[in-house]
């Protein structure tokens, strides 16, 4: 059920499958029962995290996404920063984990299959003392 006003991403993926596993690892998945028939065209993917995150995936059109200059990014609130940064431990960007940000964030960054930034963070005022 969704709440009732909500922003979902639409992402252009080259491929699903490895997309999907790795939104997998941050927490998004599909139910099965909006899995295509065997057989039946599987190129658009509507993923969701429980918690009111929302994340749908498509196939790119050929040659949109190239490597090194994909112009996406996502950002993930989640209180579950240094969870999530020890999930993904050996593919942060440019640090060993979690940072205090000058935006007030405390977060970390990756990218996905498709090069993507991917950034995961909580309010920095929220989790002083704790991380």
């Amino acid at each position: 059920m969704h709440p009732p006003h909500v922003l979902t991403a639409i992402l252009p993926c080259n491929d699903l499958d490895a997309s999907e596993a790795f939104y997998a690892r941050l927490g998004f998945t599909r139910p099965d029962g909006e899995r295509p028939a065997p057989g039946e065209e599987d190129s658009y993917r509507m993923l969701s995290d429980g918690k009111g995150g929302f994340l749908h995936l498509i196939a790119a059109v050929e040659d949109w996404l190239v490597p090194g200059r994909n112009p996406f990014g996502l950002y993930l609130h989640s209180d579950e920063v240094n969870r999530l940064a020890a999930v993904f431990a050996a593919e942060l960007i440019g640090s060993n984990g979690p940072e205090h940000k000058p935006w007030g964030m405390y977060e970390f960054a990756l990218s996905d299959p498709d090069q993507t930034l991917v950034r995961v963070g909580w309010p920095s005022r929220l989790v002083r003392g704790i991380a």
